[in-house]
C-alpha cells in the first residue's frame, strides 16, 4: 500500500494556550454540496470537562485552512452539560449532528464514569439538523430508544443505508450505580423516516457469558448487498483489550456472524470502503505506537485479510500511546489521541482527521492522501474467520 499525495495539517488548535485552557476532540467532517467542507469537534479545558461543547469551523480549499463558525447550542437552563458527537450528510444534502448531552449537574468535579462501576452520569441522545450546508440548526431533538442501555456511548455517525434507512451503531452502557439490564451489546438504532423516530434496533455484537464489551463501533455497507460492523473489543473479566471484532450481515442486518477477529490490535478502528471493494482501517494501535493505516479485504465467504500497513502519526512516540489499565475509567482519561474519522473529497482523496496531544495541547488534525494497493506477498498477509 502506499499512501500518495500525503498532506497533514491542523483543522484546530488553541490559538492562544498559555492564556486560555482550551482543548479539541472527536471530529468529524463532512463534505458540502458546493464542495466546501464542515467540521465538527468537541472543545473545553479538558478530556471530561464539563464545559465540553461542539463547535463547527468550514473550509473552502479542500481542508487547508479553516474558520470557525462558532458552537452548536445544546445547553440545558439551570443544568451543566457537556455534549459529544458526530456529523453525516445525507443523499439530500440535509447534515445531521447526532449527540450525546450528559448531565453533569451536582457531579462538576468528577469524570463521565464512576471509577468504581465504570458506570455513566445520566445522558440523552439529541439529534440537530441544517438544510442550508450548516449556516442555521434547529434546536436539538431527543431521542427515544428502543431499549434501556441506560446510558449509551456516543461514536459513530449516522449512516444512511441505500435502502433509505439511518443506523446510529452504539453500544449500551451502565448508568452511574452500575445498572445494566440489556448486557453488554453493540447495537444500531434504526430509523424509518430520516431520523424522525428510532423504533427498532439492529443486535449486532454480544458475547454469551456478557464479559466482552464492543466500544467505538461503527457500520458501513460492503459490496454484495452486505453490512459491515466493527468495534474495539475489551475482555471485562480479565481487564484485556483483544483485537478489534468485526460481524458480517447479508440480510440488511436482521441476523449477524459471531464476532471475529480482525487480528489488528487497536482502539477506535474506523473503515472506509474504497473503490476496488477492499478497506482503508485507520486505528489507535495497541501493539506498536501511533495512529496507523491498514489495508484489508473482506471474501466473499467472510474471511478477513490483512494486507498492509504503515503509520500516520505518533509511532515515534511512547508515552500514552499504548496503555491501558485494569481500570477502563483510568484509561479513558490519559488517552492521548484518538477517534479517527475519515472522508472522500471531491477528487477522491481521502481526508483523515482525529484528536491528538501535541506540545501539551490536544489539537484537531489531518491528513489527506489517496491509496494505491500493492499486490503483498503471501507470507505478509494475516487472514481471519468469521
Amino acid at each position: 500500500m502506499q499512501l500518495e499525495h500525503l498532506e497533514t495539517g491542523l483543522l484546530f488548535k488553541n490559538p492562544k494556550p498559555h492564556v486560555h485552557s482550551v482543548h479539541a476532540y472527536f471530529p468529524s467532517v463532512v463534505v458540502l454540496p458546493d464542495g466546501s467542507l464542515l467540521a465538527m469537534y468537541m472543545l473545553g479545558e479538558a478530556f471530561e470537562a464539563v464545559n465540553l461543547q461542539p463547535y463547527l469551523s468550514r473550509s473552502q480549499d479542500q481542508g487547508a485552512t479553516w474558520e470557525q463558525l462558532g458552537p452548536l447550542e445544546t445547553a440545558v437552563p439551570g443544568h451543566e452539560t457537556s455534549t459529544f458527537g458526530r456529523l453525516s450528510i445525507t443523499k439530500s444534502g440535509e447534515i445531521i449532528a447526532n449527540l450525546v448531552r450528559f448531565d453533569r449537574t451536582g457531579r462538576t468535579e468528577e469524570g463521565l464514569c464512576n471509577p468504581e462501576t465504570l458506570g455513566m452520569v445520566p445522558s440523552e441522545l439529541l439529534l440537530m439538523r441544517s438544510i442550508d450546508q450548516g449556516q442555521t440548526w434547529n434546536n436539538p431533538e431527543p431521542v427515544s430508544t428502543p431499549l434501556a442501555g441506560p446510558e449509551f456511548e456516543m461514536c459513530s455517525p449516522i449512516t444512511e443505508l441505500r435502502d433509505g434507512r439511518w443506523i446510529w451503531s452504539t453500544s449500551t452502557w451502565r448508568d452511574w450505580e452500575g445498572q445494566l439490564p440489556n448486557g453488554n451489546r453493540q447495537l444500531a438504532f434504526v430509523s424509518n423516516d430520516q431520523g424522525e423516530n428510532w423504533s427498532d434496533y439492529l443486535d449486532i455484537m454480544h458475547s454469551p457469558q456478557n464479559n466482552l464489551i464492543f466500544w467505538e463501533s461503527k457500520v458501513i455497507e460492503i459490496p454484495d448487498d452486505r453490512l459491515l460492523s466493527v468495534a474495539w473489543c475489551y475482555d471485562e473479566a480479565s481487564g484485556q483489550d483483544l483485537p478489534n471484532q468485526y460481524a458480517l450481515s447479508d440480510d440488511g442486518g436482521a441476523t449477524w456472524s459471531s464476532p471475529a477477529s480482525t487480528q489488528l490490535t487497536g482502539q477506535t478502528l474506523t473503515p472506509c470502503l474504497l473503490e476496488d471493494g477492499s478497506l482503508l482501517n485507520i486505528y489507535r494501535r495497541m501493539d506498536h505506537p501511533g495512529l496507523w493505516a491498514c489495508l484489508s479485504r473482506i471474501d466473499e465467504q467472510g474471511h478477513w485479510t490483512n494486507l498492509d500497513q504503515q503509520p500516520l502519526w505518533g509511532h515515534n512516540l511512547l508515552e500514552g500511546m499504548t496503555h491501558t489499565s485494569v481500570n477502563m475509567s483510568e484509561t479513558f482519561a490519559a488517552l492521548k489521541f484518538g477517534a479517527p474519522h475519515i472522508s472522500r473529497l471531491p477528487d477522491g482523496d481521502l481526508f483523515v482527521t482525529f484528536w491528538c496531544y501535541e506540545q501539551c495541547v490536544s489539537v484537531i488534525r489531518w491528513f489527506r492522501f489517496s491509496v494505491s494497493p500493492q499486490e503483498i506477498p503471501r507470507e505478509q498477509q494475516t487472514t481471519a474467520h468469521c
